[in-house]
């Protein structure tokens, strides 16, 4: 208390002179030099005491704030952080209102900064809130209502729209500006919109809660169309009726008639516009469309446009499977094309014309017949056909559900496709509850081997993942497939969950599957429990790896470029049906494979096709443990399969894409993941940045700055990089991809279990950091900071003396032996020495030995030039040891800046005994 109270009178004394009036104080700023750097400070000058003319001397006890921020300035050019932090707090002490003295403060910073941090004001702005938590007594609750505070808050809000719309978060915090009329608050979000200032406008809307009563359209177009839709998404972020409007709004621009002009003469001002003017495209826009659909539970009768799109391209993908492949029946061709077209007249006349083009006039007739199109709307000859064609013959020729199809397979299918081992009569469809407790007796025994597989119906121009209709089990000699679409009410559909959730959370039961992710995604889109409460699979051994250690067998040595699951060019089998052929002999007949599996009942043919796909998973897994060697795998694969169960990847490969089915947008933030040893970045132990290696795609370069700050290997995606990239990095380099937006529905379908994290885009940049170091518990040490090069992620520097350093200048003619000896003075005369830490800097990085420097061009062995002219000349008199990139050339040295990462990462900062860093008062 006495040190506070002498503070305060030291700082009162030091600063003891009236304020000067505006010309007074706009005419020192001149008469010290500067230009216009001084007009602009002496305009600010003046406009911030016009503002707070009811300030009056008394109520700073005597502190000039001008001399107090001068003084401040002063010593952050000096690089004096500490000094600047003591002072700021004693400064604070020393007034007696300090929350109107912390405006007038801010008032003085020389210009507009809208950089998240690395400023005086932002500095100035982090001491108090530290100085005022730590008394109560003094928040804004505390003082009485009426009219002085609400100027005090609109002072506040003044400063933030015409000035440091950086400083947003902590000033509606300490000025609690969420209470003021809302009136006011919108009209200083219309201003900024007004002003251009889309994203401070939509943060301060976010933060404030505005959303409901600004125009959602004037907000999200200009973020649209400077490519910010993330910031859009989190603008109409819990309001439905706002979502639902972003989203129409996105599916009108996908109408026929719209082009990207037409929002140009609304909006000139976009300077991103012309640059990103592809991102309005149809296509591009559609994906966006109805991934916000699918998150926002959008109902798709409200888009009509994007909609009809993917149906038509359904209509074309089903038109080339039946007429060009020949690959699928006509029964399931016309179930999905009835589905598709549904009660569009349009999707209807498009079938027809595409009939005439594939089939001919008497299909085409037959279709239009049955959807009774107007004759004016047909294509010619089609209205002629139809009339000698009746209608009772289009019926007849129509094949009824479950019949029509022999029991057996052909002969043909016999000999060229793998045949069912077992006969039908051991193919079981479950669709009872004595049925259910006859597979759970069957199934549920230690040492049991499981083929696991599953159906669900085609998403042919569906909106939403798409839910599981069977569920195929197979152990030896039986086969048993579980019916979903109808279960038989709630005591028996709770029962078949609890049989589900023990099948797949029992290690003692090894299941075997092929791309196991997928169907455990679509399984918790099945049903929501599995979303509240996610699976915990054990046991699962997925084919598809194995299939990716056979095919990289097959492939020389020689060959680059990345390897394809579908294995050996010479075949035009693909996925499980490939490798059913690579082990068995012969691969899958696939004509079934996109029937309507939620119809009831099922034919024979596909009861057939549901019992092999299952079932030729327990003969792989046979023959693979059998002879392992023959295609190619290690010797050892039989224990790794048959012994290690839920380990069937070996070191050095990629782990198995087994992920637990849950909501996409929570899972990565409510637990952490358990991988294997090969991605140590995401375990539940605490682990060192070194250990932890992520890829950043191109929307987070912030976030992948802010990381490799930390010593964190972070790879970065260019602006023209497909996201898809991320992944193929991460799976070829064992990283975690951090992404937002669209790209997370996409790349975590890529990539293994928890190694794709969604980070909130309308953060900033050190928050997502701070989040995601959390999230994996990475511990970060002082000697962690700067370890790795910011600019190229590089981690071996080398150091460089003083001495050594100013040799090198001279010789580039970067200094003289006449600046040289004025820097000296001048370092004399001004430069203070900072409060020296305990320990000595020393970063946990790779040392390059001098000699990697070459002496004449000054290159790095990587051909790297050393940046000296990036080196300020009278930086040299204060700094002793200079760190130097071995990668880029970017040459560091220890300022401020390290002092300020500290203070931004001590929430996961561990630091040791002796190694305090700085001293706050």
């Amino acid at each position: 208390m006495a040190r506070s109270a002498m503070a305060s009178h030291s700082m009162c004394h030091r600063f003891r002179r009236p304020p000067p009036s505006p010309p007074v104080a706009a005419a020192r700023f001149r008469s010290g030099g500067g230009g216009v750097e001084s007009h602009r400070r002496g305009a600010t000058l003046i406009r911030s005491h016009q503002r707070f003319t009811q300030i009056t001397e008394a109520d700073w006890l005597g502190v000039d704030p001008l001399q107090f921020w001068d003084s401040l300035a002063a010593r952050w050019s000096r690089k004096e952080i500490d000094e600047v932090r003591v002072e700021a707090r004693e400064g604070f002490s020393a007034l007696r209102d300090p929350l109107e003295g912390l405006l007038v403060v801010l008032e003085y910073c020389p210009e507009v900064m809208k950089s998240k941090g690395g400023s005086l004001g932002h500095c100035v702005l982090f001491e108090f809130q530290l100085w005022l938590k730590e008394r109560p007594h003094l928040h804004l609750q505390q003082r009485e209502p009426g009219a002085r505070l609400r100027r005090l808050q609109v002072q506040a809000l003044s400063l933030l729209t015409e000035k440091q719309p950086s400083f947003l978060e902590p000033l509606i915090d300490i000025y609690q500006l969420g209470s003021l009329e809302r009136s006011v608050l919108l009209g200083h979000v219309g201003y900024l919109l007004h002003r251009g200032s889309y994203r401070e406008a939509v943060l301060m809307s976010i933060k404030l809660k505005l959303q409901p009563d600004l125009d959602m359209e004037k907000v999200c177009i200009p973020l649209v169309l400077q490519d910010k839709l993330q910031l859009a998404e989190a603008f109409v972020s819990d309001y439905q009726d706002l979502q639902n409007r972003l989203v129409r709004l996105l599916d009108s621009w996908c109408s026929p008639g719209f082009h990207p002009s037409h929002l140009l003469s609304c909006y000139p001002g976009i300077p991103q516009f012309h640059q990103k003017s592809d991102r309005l495209a149809p296509k591009v826009l559609s994906k966006q469309v109805f991934r916000l659909m699918e998150l926002y539970g959008v109902d798709p009768a409200l888009c009509p446009n994007v909609v009809t799109q993917r149906r038509l391209a359904s209509l074309r993908f089903l038109m080339y499977k039946r007429f060009v492949e020949k690959n699928m029946s006509e029964e399931n061709w016309a179930d999905h094309v009835q589905a598709t077209v549904g009660e569009s007249v349009d999707l209807q006349v498009e079938l027809i014309f595409m009939l005439v083009k594939h089939s001919g006039l008497d299909c085409a007739a037959r279709w239009a017949l049955r959807y009774h199109v107007p004759r004016d709307r047909l294509p010619f000859g089609v209205g002629v056909r139809r009339e000698t064609i009746l209608e009772k013959s289009v019926l007849e020729t129509e094949c009824p559900a479950g019949t029509g199809e022999p029991w057996e397979p052909s002969e043909e299918s016999r000999r060229t496709y793998y045949q069912l081992p077992v006969p039908m009569e051991n193919v079981h469809f479950l669709d009872t509850a004595e049925g259910l407790r006859l597979c759970r007796e069957a199934v549920l025994k230690p040492g049991v081997l499981l083929g696991v597989d599953m159906e669900w119906r085609p998403a042919f121009g569906s909106v939403g993942k798409p839910r599981v209709a069977l569920i195929q089990l197979a152990v030896r000699d039986t086969v048993y497939l579980l019916d979903l679409t109808e279960r038989g009410g709630p005591e028996q559909d709770q029962e078949l969950r609890h049989f589900i959730r023990d099948v797949f959370s029992d290690p003692a039961v090894t299941k075997l599957g092929y791309g196991m992710a997928g169907d455990l995604s679509s399984l918790a889109a099945t049903w929501p429990q599995f979303l509240e409460e996610p699976l915990k699979p054990a046991g699962i051994l997925d084919l598809l790896l194995v299939h990716k250690q056979i095919q990289k067998a097959h492939i020389p040595l020689g060959v680059r470029g990345s390897r394809s699951v579908e294995g050996l060019k010479s075949s035009a089998e693909k996925g499980l049906s490939l490798l059913v052929q690579l082990v068995l002999g012969k691969p899958l007949d696939k004509t079934e494979q996109l029937s309507n599996w939620e119809r009831r009942p099922l034919r024979p043919s596909q009861v057939y096709y549901a019992a092999v796909d299952a079932y030729c998973l327990l003969d792989v897994h046979r023959s693979l443990t059998q002879d392992p060697g023959r295609f190619g795998l290690a010797p050892d694969l039989s224990n790794a399969l048959g012994g290690q169960r839920g380990k069937c990847e070996e070191k050095g490969t990629h782990r198995p894409r087994t992920r637990k089915a849950q909501d996409p947008c929570t899972a990565a933030e409510e637990e952490k993941p358990h991988p294997p040893p090969a991605l140590p970045g995401v375990s539940r132990e605490a682990l060192s940045p070194q250990q932890f290696r992520v890829v950043c795609d191109n929307m987070l370069q912030g976030l992948g700055r802010y990381l490799r700050c930390v010593g964190v290997d972070v790879r970065m995606l260019d602006n023209a990089d497909d996201h898809r990239r991320a992944a193929e990095i991460a799976r070829e380099e064992s990283r975690v991809i951090l992404t937002c937006g669209l790209p997370f529905q996409t790349l975590k379908s890529q990539v293994g279990e928890g190694c794709c994290l969604a980070v909130d885009c309308s953060e900033k940049a050190r928050d997502q950091a701070l989040r995601v170091l959390k999230h994996f518990n990475i511990t970060i040490t002082p000697a962690d900071i700067f370890s790795r090069c910011q600019v190229c992620n590089g981690d071996q520097y080398l150091k460089v003396p003083r001495q050594e350093m100013e040799r090198l200048m001279k010789i580039r003619g970067l200094i003289s032996a006449e600046s040289r000896s004025r820097s000296e003075s001048e370092s004399a005369d001004c430069d203070t020495p900072s409060q020296p830490r305990s320990l000595p800097y020393s970063p946990k990085c790779r040392w390059a030995a001098p000699s990697g420097l070459d002496p004449d061009s000054l290159q790095f062995p990587g051909g790297a030039p050393l940046q000296l002219d990036s080196v300020p000349p009278g930086i040299l008199n204060k700094v002793s040891l200079f760190y130097c990139c071995t990668s880029c050339g970017k040459v560091f040295w220890e300022g401020s800046h390290f002092g300020r990462v500290i203070s931004q990462f001590q929430e996961v900062l561990n630091i040791s005994d002796g190694q305090t860093i700085y001293q706050h008062q």
